[in-house]
């Protein structure tokens, strides 16, 4: 099972304030845990919303609005993408994280949708399209 991990975004990460070394070094060590133990596919920090946009969709009709966003609770600071065996698994290893960020914070926890979720509506000919990316995306 796949799972993203969602850090959650707070007023210092919005504020581009960066974690010490010690955090950088700590936050490191976790990762390459999760490595080792197989777990970790990809992850990122992301660079606070000023510094991104907000495409919104109305029919045919697309609206860009710049960053910042107002509410800091919503937004995103970094992600993981794991392979785990089940939740229970990606709940262990989250309780094992250092805090993400200098003060309180919080990490969000969602299923990745596998193709076998979409029942009859994936026809084996999306199917195979979808095996081609990640065969191509592996690659890379």
């Amino acid at each position: 099972m796949r799972v993203m991990v969602l850090v959650k975004a707070t007023k210092d990460s919005e504020a581009g304030t960066l974690p010490s070394t010690e955090g950088l070094e700590v936050m490191g060590k976790y990762n390459e845990a999760l490595f080792s133990a197989g777990v970790l596919l990809a992850g990122e920090g992301l660079q606070p919303s000023s510094k991104g946009k907000r495409v919104s969709f109305d029919g045919l009709h697309r609206t860009v609005v710049d960053g910042p966003f107002p509410e800091t609770g919503e937004l995103v600071a970094g992600f993981w993408l794991w392979e785990v065996k089940d939740m229970a698994e990606a709940v262990e290893w989250v309780k094992r994280c250092p805090n993400p960020m200098p003060g309180p914070s919080e990490i969000e926890i969602r299923p990745v949708f596998e193709a076998a979720d979409f029942g009859d509506a994936m026809t084996p000919e999306l199917r195979e399209q979808e095996d081609r990316m990640r065969q191509t995306d592996s690659g890379r």
